[in-house]
């Protein structure tokens, strides 16, 4: 186990009767890239604000690295960086000049401070523009240079909002690499999106928020187990003429978890791709195969599937 950098207690947030967020229990270690998804409205906003002292909870408590956030929310600060899905700078001053606001904002000595912002501007692929003014910049520059400000001040934990939004393809591959890169420098990310193929690419776990609910949590083999009762895979065969004991035959092949029965309809769990031994046992069991087609639980089907049960 790692050192846990977010963890909350039945965290918990109402407004005149309407739950934001309820019991909503996370623990989350140094390093992990989480993904934090839910629709709108499913209390993701509220959680944020509550784990960096911005609004008190209703009951329960939220720590961010051993500090409460209610009670110590300046220390919290300290600590946590936020990059919103509008990131916002002075746009009359140049990049470079940014950041150098940012290291004085915390106490960071010039001689550092100036070391560590040439460095951070090659990182992110703005040195050449960066004495350039902000309001010249493309949305694109300005998340890399949102990234750089989060940087700068060596932050435990930082929370990603939307943070490739707008931005063309290489530029959304620039800013994912970015974010493996901090987490490799121990800096924990909660990445908030709706673009769920770019969350499934870099979190090693998501949690699903819906109602003000933690609906589900894990890595994406155990949700996409979970979906796929059990197993990985789902696999659909068609069978016409079924033989007798056939069901009993595919639930005895290494890897199957389990066989349901519907009509000419059989759907599979399983580990893994399992499709030619299946269609091996139906044709040699003399059934008539007349299709087979598999479905791998992504993290669409599997978020898709648990905000419909919420």
């Amino acid at each position: 186990m790692g050192q846990v950098v977010v963890q909350t207690e039945n965290l918990t947030k109402a407004y005149d009767g309407f739950t934001a967020v309820d019991g909503l229990n996370l623990r989350i270690e140094e390093g992990e890239v989480y993904g934090f998804l839910g629709p709108n409205g499913a209390g993701k906003t509220t959680t944020l604000l509550m784990l960096l002292g911005l609004t008190e909870p209703t009951s329960g408590t939220a720590w961010v690295c051993g500090h409460d956030s209610t009670r110590e929310p300046l220390k919290v600060k300290r600590i946590v960086g936020y990059l919103p899905e509008r990131v916002g700078f002075y746009e009359d001053m140049t990049a470079r000049q940014n950041l150098r606001y940012t290291a004085e904002l915390n106490s960071m000595p010039r001689g550092e401070a100036e070391e560590k912002i040439g460095g951070l501007l090659n990182t992110v692929g703005l040195s050449d523009v960066a004495d350039h003014q902000v309001s010249t910049y493309s949305r694109g520059m300005k998340q890399r240079l949102g990234i750089a400000d989060i940087w700068v001040k060596e932050p435990k934990l930082a929370f990603l909002d939307e943070p490739t939004t707008g931005i063309d393809p290489q530029g959304v591959e620039d800013i994912l690499d970015l974010m493996v890169s901090m987490s490799r420098k121990k800096i924990t990310i909660i990445f908030c999106s709706h673009l769920l193929h770019q969350v499934q690419k870099i979190c090693g776990r998501v949690g699903i928020l819906a109602k003000g609910r933690l609906v589900a949590e894990g890595s994406m083999d155990r949700l996409g187990g979970e979906a796929a009762g059990g197993g990985r895979y789902r696999i659909e065969a068609e069978v016409e003429r079924r033989s007798r004991g056939l069901v009993d035959s595919i639930r005895k092949v290494k890897g199957v978890r389990d066989v349901e029965s519907s009509g000419k309809s059989l759907l599979i769990s399983c580990d893994k791709d399992l499709r030619g031994e299946i269609s091996r046992i139906i044709v040699a069991g003399e059934s008539q195969l007349l299709g087979i087609r598999i479905e791998e639980y992504n993290l669409e089907k599997i978020y898709k599937r648990y905000s419909k049960e919420a």
